[in-house]
């Protein structure tokens, strides 16, 4: 399953991390509505993305702000350093109103 955020295709949502790889990426943390629809609640990169958000220091964030289920979806980046995972992270985080990891 993927869902398009941005220009990009995002794979997931998942609702557990045992589904992600502990790889380089981009991570977007979705709340997951009754009607269906997920809202963005934060995005952020990292080179180890599972790792990451089992560890995140916004998660308190993510669960004030949460009226349905927490979710992630991931866009693993495997050909992009640092730098290029904080350009996507940035151009997404342009359109978007997040509640968390206002930078």
């Amino acid at each position: 399953m993927t869902i398009a955020i941005g220009r990009w295709q995002f794979e997931g949502p998942y609702s557990h991390t045992s589904n992600l790889d502990n790889r380089s990426g981009v991570y977007a943390i979705l709340d997951g509505r009754v009607d269906g629809m997920y809202w963005m609640i934060d995005i952020g990169e990292s080179a180890t993305v599972r790792a990451r958000i089992e560890n995140h220091d916004r998660a308190n964030c993510w669960v004030r702000n949460q009226q349905g289920t927490l979710a992630v979806a991931v866009l693993y980046t495997p050909r992009f350093q640092q730098a290029g995972r904080r350009t996507i992270e940035q151009e997404i985080r342009s359109m978007y109103p997040l509640a968390c990891g206002i930078r």
